[in-house]
């Protein structure tokens, strides 16, 4: 990275943590771009170019949020199972505690940031949303297994494979979030959460029926 690039991420830097610092001080919505501008030392102007709106402000690793489950099924090894892929990625960060899952005593500050905000809140819908589509494209583009000679594959799949195995996750994280800020202890909150998200993802995985159960085909109408 050039010293331009390295000056420009430098003044991101500073101010996505001056808004995060203001943002926790007085809420979101108390808070202006201006004041953010003030309080990292640049214009006004300046922080917009950097990020479009005060909502990004707040949630400045958007990118990385939503491109995170796709970036994980196009970077597996070949002959990787995708829903295992995403489930080995959460226990190993539940387990090496992962500043992102919120298990630490300051994100419950942030949480209620998030959910004294009805703008943050849609943000952070969009966000799942956004994350979810991500990754039906990286299935359409790396399916969980090779397409058979008879071109046996389809445009749905991908998209349904994907809402769930990303439905599975938002739930793992809300869960993750419901417990750290009902005040449960995060080693409790990692005994719990990790054999539950274990066998939630496995049933994805390996289907939702016993092995050698009858066939359950769509009835005709």
């Amino acid at each position: 990275m050039g010293l331009r690039e390295t000056k420009k991420q430098q003044t991101r830097t500073a101010i996505a943590d001056a808004a995060l610092e203001l943002f926790l001080e007085r809420g979101f919505d108390q808070v202006t771009v201006a004041d953010v501008a003030r309080r990292a030392g640049v214009s006004t102007n300046t922080a917009f170019n950097y990020f479009a709106t005060k909502e990004d402000l707040f949630f400045d690793r958007r990118a990385e949020a939503e491109g995170h489950l796709a970036a994980l099924v196009r970077e597996r090894a070949p002959g990787a199972c995708p829903v295992e892929t995403v489930r080995d990625d959460l226990l190993a960060a539940l387990r090496e505690n992962e500043p992102m899952l919120g298990l630490h005593p300051g994100a419950i500050r942030f949480w209620r940031v998030i959910h004294d905000s009805p703008a943050l809140r849609a943000r952070e819908r969009e966000i799942g949303e956004g994350a979810e589509a991500a990754l039906a494209v990286a299935l359409a583009e790396h399916p969980p297994a090779p397409a058979t000679a008879t071109g046996d594959t389809d445009s749905l799949t991908p998209v349904l494979l994907a809402g769930a195995v990303a439905g599975t996750h938002r739930a793992v994280l809300r869960e993750i979030r419901r417990r750290v800020m009902s005040g449960e202890p995060a080693a409790r909150v990692r005994d719990t959460v990790a054999p539950a998200a274990l066998r939630a993802f496995d049933r994805l995985c390996h289907g939702l029926h016993a092995a050698g159960a009858t066939d359950r085909r769509v009835p005709h109408p």
